[in-house]
């Protein structure tokens, strides 16, 4: 028996440790993985048991992290980088966007730079600026860069061993709100693709497309709606550069409406894109316009008002209620 129920902490460590065990040349680094094993604890027990040369404890310098995984990527490695937290990302975005996600193109294809950067992302933790932030479209908008989050235990594993596996760099975004969520885990499965989009609840009224962190949150508002009478589809995306359009759309010529919901601001958020396109390619279908939510244009709040801030299950209820009045 495979299958066990984990949380997204544990299936993480899980997919870092078979990374660790299948491949030699697997890294993997950052600010307090080794001795503490992370700060939430994600990289628990591996540098015990894979020695310093391969789960290492870097200073804390982003860029000189970034770069260092760059350069043992050329010479064959597979580094796994840690950002500490979501916010601290930024002093390696030059690194990321102009050297990680150009290299490929700029050597016409015969360089590749197999690097999977892990962000822990997004609010609801309690904790103070810079740590709950969601950037993830930042890095979406950057051609060359895989970018992906799971909602779940399985997901978190399978979408790890495959961004691991791949010869490109992928984004690997953490909903750390849902770390210590349990869902079932079976490390024996064979995975689906890592950019498909899952549909979590099937529905015929509406679809919600969402996540990392707001699956849950989209999952919820279903049930509650259930109890009005209403159907919703619950599209679980996990990938936000490429989008599985195919996917959204195939939910949505079958329920004729759409509401997108992330963390991120809704201005210029993973939502407009998926706004655009979807009313392109199914104008015929939509009954109602593509609505979208998000957190608000502004900076990430303090702890004590990031409960306005966030999207929850009212405001989600409110854009469905919205969108069936149509």
């Amino acid at each position: 028996m495979t299958a066990q129920k984990l949380s997204i902490v544990k299936a993480i460590n899980a997919s870092l440790r078979t990374a660790l065990e299948n491949d030699p040349k697997v890294l993997v680094m950052g600010e307090d993985v080794g001795k503490l094993g992370g700060v939430f604890r994600v990289t628990d027990g591996l540098q015990k048991d894979f020695g310093e040369e391969r789960v290492i404890d870097t200073p804390l310098a982003e860029s000189g992290i970034v770069g260092t995984a760059i350069g043992l990527a050329l010479r064959g490695y597979r580094p796994v980088v840690e950002i500490q937290f979501d916010g601290f990302v930024f002093p390696a975005y030059d690194q990321i966007v102009t050297q990680l996600a150009k290299m490929h193109a700029r050597a016409l294809g015969k360089i590749k730079l197999p690097v999977v950067i892990r962000i822990p992302y997004g609010g609801a933790i309690g904790a103070v600026e810079h740590h709950s932030e969601s950037p993830e479209t930042l890095f979406a908008h950057v051609a060359g860069l895989k970018v992906v989050s799971p909602s779940n235990a399985s997901d978190a594993y399978w979408m790890l061993q495959q961004a691991i596996q791949s010869d490109d760099p992928v984004i690997y975004f953490e909903p750390k709100r849902r770390y210590h969520d349990k869902s079932e885990l079976d490390t024996e499965a064979i995975p689906g693709p890592l950019h498909a989009a899952r549909v979590a609840r099937p529905g015929t009224d509406l679809t919600l497309a969402a996540y990392g962190p707001m699956v849950k949150t989209c999952l919820e508002a279903a049930a509650a709606a259930e109890e009005e009478g209403k159907s919703l589809e619950v599209l679980d995306l996990r990938s936000m550069s490429p989008i599985d359009f195919d996917g959204i759309q195939a939910s949505v010529e079958r329920t004729r409406r759409l509401v997108v919901v992330h963390e991120a601001p809704v201005f210029l958020g993973t939502g407009a894109e998926i706004a655009a396109r979807i009313t392109e390619r199914c104008f015929y279908h939509l009954e109602a316009p593509v609505l979208r939510v998000g957190g608000y244009h502004a900076p990430y709040p303090p702890s004590r008002l990031e409960d306005e801030y966030l999207p929850g299950l009212d405001r989600v209820l409110d854009a469905v209620d919205r969108a069936l009045a149509y």
